[in-house]
């Protein structure tokens, strides 16, 4: 049985779960609580930053379908002090003699640990099967052995490319010793760059008989057509892999992939500490120049961002006093517009015209 180690030796999977996890670790969390706030925007331990510990996570989650971080909590009472990353090679789910749920971790080191799982932030994917934990890579492992396959006959072709391109063979009776250096001395003239000329020569005591090698090459769009089935089972495009992604595909791919996900952590944070907390990304960083131009003609002038989010949205530093809202005079609110259409509308019935 294949095991999910290996499913990220895969070059392919690995290039698109390290493509979410990036883009996934850019999340930035919102809280009314300011100490959880501080761990998940700062150093959540003393070992990473919050964008290790969101990279982290994500790769696990999108690697093993299930990933951990273990809330440490000063005591019963106060808030999480700090927020590790927990990968475990098993985990067994059981109840403590308190009545809780109890989650028993076995690491590659062969430690076993038992957190309490109220402490645990845990997401799922693939989650159906089993009661507690996301399903496995099961339906990916004959995609990765046709890859692997793939790479293999493209390995065997180079080097059938540069195995043996002809026989010297002698005319009269040789030792191996004197063999072997004629061999030697015949390479070492003429296969190599310096013989620019693509002639040999030879005397009587050896012939040079050429072997035609017809090596296999594997076709290209074999090879694409299996990493674009392994990038589709995570759900992200190649161009999210390779960095050439539109707008528009970045925006599909964070609305089918980084949201679903940020909500879920939101939820299991909220559902653990309970403390309401969103995570979100500057998408419009993005967005093309003509979006944010047209963005900011649009909103500006109606009040919606001030001078510095306009500022930051065009990748330019803040300025003093740039904290302000501006706003055309055109506009005006809602309720003053009811205001003067109901006294104009007063003025009529009275028959006063005058401005």
């Amino acid at each position: 049985m294949r095991s999910t180690g290996t499913v990220y030796n895969s070059a392919a999977f690995r290039a698109a779960v390290d493509a979410i996890a990036r883009h996934t670790a850019k999340l930035q969390a919102h809280s009314a609580d300011e100490g959880l706030e501080r761990l998940l925007a700062q150093a959540p331990n003393a070992y990473m930053s919050a964008y290790d510990l969101l990279y982290k996570t994500a790769a696990a989650y999108f690697t093993h379908n299930n990933a951990f971080m273990l809330l440490q909590r000063a005591d019963a009472s106060k808030g999480v002090i700090s927020i590790y990353p927990v990968c475990p090679s098993s985990v067994e789910f059981s109840p403590g003699s308190d009545g809780a749920l109890y989650l028993e971790c076995t690491f590659p080191d062969g430690r076993q640990v038992t957190f309490p799982y109220s402490d645990v932030i845990h997401l799922r994917r693939h989650f159906l099967n089993n009661d507690l934990l996301g399903d496995g890579n099961a339906p990916l492992y004959s995609l990765l052995d046709t890859a692997d396959t793939l790479n293999q006959g493209i390995a065997a072709s180079v080097k059938n490319g540069t195995s043996i391109r002809g026989v010297l063979k002698f005319t009269s009776l040789v030792n191996p010793a004197q063999v072997k250096a004629e061999k030697e001395q015949f390479v070492s003239d003429y296969f190599n760059p310096a013989n620019t000329g693509g002639i040999a020569a030879t005397d009587q005591r050896f012939d040079f008989v050429p072997v035609g090698v017809n090596p296999y090459s594997v076709p290209k769009e074999q090879v694409e057509s299996v990493n674009r089935q392994i990038t589709d089972y995570l759900g992200v495009g190649t161009s999210i892999v390779n960095g050439t992604y539109t707008e528009n595909e970045f925006s599909a791919f964070y609305e089918s992939i980084v949201e679903p996900f940020a909500l879920q952590l939101a939820q299991e944070f909220c559902l653990k500490t309970g403390a309401e907390i969103t995570f979100t990304a500057e998408r419009m960083e993005f967005s093309s120049a003509a979006t944010k131009i047209k963005l900011l003609h649009e909103a500006a002038p109606l009040g919606l961002i001030t001078v510095n989010e306009a500022r930051k949205l065009l990748a330019l530093p803040p300025v003093k006093d740039g904290d302000r809202r501006l706003q055309f005079l055109n506009y005006v609110s809602a309720d003053k517009a009811d205001a003067y259409q109901l006294e104009e509308s007063e003025d009529t019935e009275h028959g006063n015209t005058e401005p």
